[in-house]
């Protein structure tokens, strides 16, 4: 899978085109929550779906604060990691069938993850779906200004990368959340995060 070297906890880039490769924050990943962390997880007080939970630092920082959490991921081994570490997680596809849709109070896209397959519009049109009304929607974006960019990625482990995948950044300003409520913007230890609210 594309992320999976990088879930193994080998340094590992982005390779977005016309875009400087990224480091990805691999040993951030593997550790415990800090820092901005505490920015998505003090916005979670329901149940909440983190979608590309990755080894699960989150789903488990969720859970020792007694919040009913899911991590689901694309990668087997993500899902593997996240239990192992005590967490509940499902080896699913975010715009395939989930548990408790229309039910969950939040839903998480860390790291990143706004970026899912190439159209974060599409992803919140379905985040949309996921949400109960009232629910919010928490994601990590870029800094204001970086503005959207979209197209075919790749991760690369030293000489090995991955296949080609479909990819994007955004910026909060950039992102059309189309039947939300922007709440909040803000920075926390260098990481700008965004909160939008289903009426």
């Amino acid at each position: 899978m594309m992320f999976d070297q990088a879930l193994q906890g080998r340094p590992s880039w982005l390779d977005l085109p016309g875009s400087a490769p990224r480091e990805l924050s691999v040993a951030r990943w593997h550790a415990d929550a800090t820092g901005g962390d505490s920015v998505l997880l003090d916005a979670c007080t329901g149940p909440t779906l983190d979608v590309g939970c990755g080894p699960g630092r989150l789903v488990t920082a969720l859970r020792s604060r007694h919040v009913e959490v899911l991590g689901v991921d694309v990668s087997p081994e993500a899902v593997r990691r996240t239990t192992a570490r005590g967490g509940a997680a499902l080896h699913r596809d975010v715009f395939g069938p989930l548990p408790g849709e229309g039910r969950w109070h939040h839903v998480l896209l860390a790291d990143g993850n706004i970026g899912i397959g190439g159209d974060p519009e599409a992803l919140l049109r379905r985040v949309h779906r996921l949400l109960r009304p009232a629910g919010t929607v928490v994601a990590e974006v870029e800094p204001p200004g970086s503005g959207l960019t979209t197209g075919p990625a790749r991760v690369r482990t030293g000489a090995t990368s991955s296949g080609w995948f479909e990819w994007a950044r955004s910026d909060a300003e950039s992102v059309r959340a189309d039947g939300f409520l922007p709440l909040w913007h803000r920075e926390r230890a260098g990481r700008w995060f965004a909160c939008w609210e289903k009426p």
